[in-house]
């Protein structure tokens, strides 16, 4: 709660939605000079844009129902799909990729625990992980934005992923043998 009282709510998704309409503007620009013309950033860029911009507090505004937290676990899961649906169409990736799947995964997975807690079991009362959810789902925003941006693996999730997979490979082949 402190994020969203110190900078408001709508501060906090204005926010994420002008970087996002800002790593497009830059992936824009780099596409059009012929750069990075064979990575999706564009493509994925313009998919960010368009979501947090569709699920944006603008929007739900003028909905009849206000959107609650299904909803954007909805929107997230919704743009893993078209994300998904890019990458089988130009079958290429890039850095930035891997970073939005899993960003998104986990805004949705926080999403459907606020939706169980606030909406199921009916809590009103603030606790640590609604801090927690605050906190979590604006800093993922932010690391989306920049691997929009930087398209690098600064994390290190590429790296982690492929220990992961030669972790598995060779459990696997422990088990066969």
């Amino acid at each position: 709660m402190f994020l969203t009282e110190f900078f408001g709510l709508f501060s906090l998704s204005a926010f994420s939605m002008w970087g996002f309409l800002m790593a497009f503007f830059f992936n824009a620009f780099v596409y059009s000079l012929n750069t990075k013309r064979n990575s999706t950033l564009f493509v994925s860029s313009f998919v960010m844009m368009v979501s947090y911009t569709i699920s944006d507090y603008f929007l739900t505004w003028l909905s009849i129902r206000t959107a609650n937290y299904l909803d954007w676990a909805l929107y997230d899961l919704a743009t893993i799909a078209v994300l998904l649906i890019a990458y089988y169409l130009i079958k290429k990736t890039s850095s930035s990729f891997l970073y939005l799947i899993v960003g998104l995964t986990i805004n949705s997975l926080l999403f459907l625990l606020m939706y169980i807690d606030v909406f199921l079991l009916n809590n009103r009362t603030p606790w640590i992980f609604w801090d927690i959810y605050t906190f979590t789902i604006n800093v993922v925003d932010l690391i989306m934005i920049i691997a929009l941006i930087v398209d690098r693996d600064f994390l290190g999730l590429h790296t982690l992923k492929s220990k992961l997979i030669s972790l598995f490979k060779t459990t696997e082949l422990n088990q066969i043998q």
